[in-house]
């Protein structure tokens, strides 16, 4: 592995969780976990954008990885998934069951929104067809 794979990883991450940071700033008055949902929605998001864009243009892999696993990987976060999900259990039967659903159901849907936009973009316009 190169210094600039690993440098564009660091780098992308260190970006992702200051921007994750930022969010749950801005939303931390909330007793339902929304910073989240944005985070793990808008990660999935720009993380399926950024794949049809590899797909259709060729990039350094460091660019990728910083981006992919740097940057999307620092904004989403698994781990608070689970801590939020276990304290809406605490509060309420049915919260998590919902919050579950958001999370993965918009997570997906969030990823091929982001995979079909820059797909469609890019159709007819030098890029290759998806």
């Amino acid at each position: 592995m190169s210094l600039k794979i690993i440098a564009a990883v660091a780098a992308g991450g260190a970006l992702g969780t200051l921007l994750r940071y930022v969010i749950n700033l801005a939303v931390l008055p909330s007793d339902y976990p929304y910073g989240t949902i944005i985070e793990n929605t808008g990660g999935s998001f720009i993380l399926g954008a950024v794949t049809a864009w590899f797909l259709t243009k060729k990039a350094p892999e460091w660019v990728k990885v910083g981006i992919g696993t740097g940057f999307c990987g620092g904004l989403t976060t698994m781990s608070t998934l689970a801590s939020d999900t276990v304290m809406l259990a605490a509060q309420d039967a049915q919260a998590p069951v919902i919050y579950l659903g958001e999370s993965i159901f918009g997570g997906l849907a969030a990823a091929l929104i982001g995979f079909y936009s820059v797909s469609f973009l890019f159709k007819g316009k030098g890029g290759t067809s998806l």
